[in-house]
């Protein structure tokens, strides 16, 4: 399968872009996350056309997901994870948070302490990505799990007034619940997600998901996907997060990350951790 990225402005240097979120594990594990797929927003289209190719190569027109990946399945996601990794043009970023080091006694509930997290992820990769003026963002959820209402509303205020204090703009243009199942960019950010969080709830026993965990692994050059990366890395990054308030050290090793397809860096000023 062949890139179709040739040009240096595939960078993450686009003026805007579309963000699609999922998040996995919230109820049960040692661990729950928050993923997000980036994509330009002038590339939208392209996006949908390169995806349905594949899903007539491999008759597949099923929701992706990471809970879909079996053996009869397992040949179409290992080619979208390699078309994943060969466009320039698409990021994946990620949080995972270790259950029993979240300080309860600073959030409300549950609830607050997860939305903390996501709004979290946000405000730190917009601001990383966003210094250069005129940025917009365009956010596109899975129905966000908590209880009290208006949470996506919450959620965009909470990161605009972040971002207008960080990098003195309030660069999310707009947030829009979307169902899953009619939304291909939360799909394959569920996908990506699942395979992360899989390998750090280590629950995962089918052959077949064992199969893909490697497979991503081996786009970043690494043993397993049970690691975190520098905040800077773009194409694939997986943000381990410690509250250092809980005590106790980090249950993570950062590790270097070499893509099977090279991509070029993004040097910015590494955002707060």
């Amino acid at each position: 399968m062949d890139s179709d990225d040739d040009d240096a402005s595939a960078v993450p240097g686009y003026k805007n872009y579309l963000i699609y979120t999922d998040e996995s594990g919230m109820h049960r594990g040692p661990y729950y996350g928050f993923g997000s797929l980036w994509l330009p927003w002038e590339r939208r289209g392209e996006m949908a056309e390169q995806l349905r190719g594949l899903r007539e190569k491999h008759r597949h027109f099923t929701e992706i997901k990471w809970k879909n990946v079996t053996r009869k399945t397992a040949p179409f996601y290992h080619d979208l994870v390699e078309w994943f990794f060969r466009r320039r043009w698409l990021m994946f970023h990620c949080v995972i948070v270790r259950r029993a080091t979240v300080n309860h006694a600073l959030h409300k509930d549950r609830d607050q302490a997860q939305q903390k997290h996501f709004c979290m992820l946000l405000r730190n990769k917009i601001a990383l990505f966003g210094r250069d003026g005129g940025k917009r963002y365009r956010l596109r959820v899975d129905p966000l799990p908590w209880r009290y209402p208006k949470a996506g509303e919450v959620v965009e205020k909470i990161v605009n007034a972040e971002l207008q204090r960080d990098i003195g703009v309030a660069a999310v243009h707009d947030l829009i619940a979307r169902d899953s199942k009619l939304t291909p960019g939360i799909q394959i950010s569920d996908l990506l997600l699942g395979s992360v969080l899989a390998a750090w709830q280590e629950q995962a026993e089918a052959a077949h998901k064992l199969d893909m965990m490697s497979w991503c692994a081996e786009h970043l050059g690494w043993p397993s996907l049970r690691h975190d990366t520098q905040p800077t890395e773009w194409k694939f990054n997986v943000w381990h997060f410690h509250d250092p308030t809980s005590g106790g050290s980090r249950h993570a090793r950062t590790r270097p990350v070499c893509l099977k397809h090279p991509m070029p860096s993004y040097a910015r000023r590494s955002p707060r951790r």
